[in-house]
C-alpha cells in the first residue's frame, strides 16, 4: 500500500490509489485511479487500498507542523464521511507527516475568534463530528500531538505512537482551556488525577509515558509506526464488518452508561449477531477447525 514513503513498484500501484491536491512534497508518492472523489482535498492526503479494505488519511500542512485549521478539519469531516459510506473501506488510519502528527490548533487563526462568534458557530464542535463514524480509526502518531493534536488523537479508537511522539494539553499556557475534549477524554484515558495535573501544567508526555498511562496502545520506532497501524487496520478489516461496527459501538457506549446498563446493551448487540451469516460462518469454521470466510453479511 502507498504511504508516506515513495514506492514505485507496479504491483503496489495496481492495487492502491493515493490522492492529494496541493502541498507537493518529494516524500509522498502521488498516484491516482478512478476514485476521483478522493482527489479533491487541499490539506489532506487520502490513500485507499481496496484489496485490503483500508484507508490512510494524512494531515498535509507540513509548513505549520499540521496545525489544525478550520479548513483542514472541514476536509477531515468530509473525508471520513466519504470513507464511512465506502463499503470497500473497513478500517482507517489517521496520521501526520514524518515530523508531526498535529502540533495543535492553528493559534493564528484561533486568536481572531471572538466570544459571540465562537458561541454562534459552536466553535470546534465539528472536530468531534468527524469521528462519529462506524468504522475504526487508528491514530499513527509521530512527533507532536499537542493541544488539539492530542485531542484529535484521543478521538481515534486506537493510538499507536512512535518513540519520538509527544502528547500534551498546553492550553493553560495560552490563557485558555482545552476545547475539543481534552478535559473529558483525557480523564477517561488516564484518570482524573493525572489528567488534572496535565491540563493544569501543560506538561508533555513521552510516548512511553503515554503508553504506561493507557493513553497509547503500543509504541514503535519512528519508521515502523505507520506500517504497524496499517497492519492493524488490515487485521481489523479482515474481520466481519458488521461485527466490528457493533464492537466499536459497544465499547464507546461503555463510557456513557452505568455498568448495569452497559451490560444489558452489550447483550442486546450480542443477541443481534445471531442474525448474521458471518456469525454462522465464524462458529462453523471454529468447529471445523478452518479459517472463517466472512462475507460481511
Amino acid at each position: 500500500m502507498f504511504s508516506l514513503a515513495t514506492r514505485t513498484a507496479a504491483s503496489s500501484a495496481a492495487r492502491a490509489g493515493v490522492f492529494r491536491a496541493a502541498v507537493p512534497r518529494a516524500s509522498y508518492s502521488v498516484m491516482s485511479n478512478n476514485d476521483d472523489e478522493y482527489c479533491n482535498f487541499a490539506e489532506l492526503m487520502v490513500s485507499v487500498d481496496r484489496d485490503e479494505g483500508t484507508a490512510t488519511v494524512t494531515f498535509a500542512r507540513p509548513k505549520s507542523l499540521n496545525a489544525l485549521c478550520e479548513s483542514m478539519m472541514t476536509e477531515l469531516n468530509r473525508a471520513f464521511k466519504m470513507l464511512d459510506a465506502d463499503d470497500s473501506v473497513r478500517a482507517i488510519v489517521l496520521t501526520g507527516d514524518n515530523v508531526s502528527f498535529a502540533a495543535g490548533a492553528d493559534i493564528k487563526e484561533m486568536a481572531k475568534q471572538t466570544y459571540p462568534e465562537a458561541l454562534r458557530v459552536n466553535f470546534l464542535a465539528h472536530w468531534t463530528d468527524a469521528f462519529k463514524i462506524s468504522k475504526p480509526v487508528i491514530a499513527a502518531v509521530r512527533g507532536h500531538a499537542l493541544g488539539g493534536g492530542c485531542e484529535v488523537a484521543m478521538m481515534c479508537d486506537i493510538i499507536y505512537a512512535s518513540t519520538d511522539a509527544r502528547f500534551a494539553q498546553p492550553e493553560v499556557r495560552l490563557g485558555t482551556i482545552p476545547g475539543a475534549g481534552g478535559t473529558q477524554r483525557l480523564v477517561r484515558a488516564v484518570g482524573k488525577s493525572r489528567a488534572m495535573e496535565l491540563c493544569l501544567t501543560g506538561d508533555v508526555l513521552t510516548a512511553n509515558e503515554a503508553c504506561s498511562l493507557g493513553l497509547v496502545s503500543k509504541v514503535f520506532q519512528p519508521d515502523e509506526v505507520l506500517g504497524a497501524a496499517q497492519k492493524l487496520a488490515r487485521k481489523i478489516a479482515s474481520q466481519s464488518a458488521p461485527v466490528v461496527k457493533l464492537i466499536k459501538e459497544a465499547v464507546n457506549a461503555s463510557q456513557e452508561m452505568s455498568l448495569e446498563a452497559g451490560l444489558a446493551y452489550e447483550r442486546r448487540l450480542f443477541h443481534s449477531t445471531f442474525s448474521l451469516d458471518d456469525q454462522k460462518e465464524g462458529m462453523a469454521a471454529f468447529i471445523e477447525k478452518r479459517p472463517a470466510k466472512f462475507t460481511n453479511q
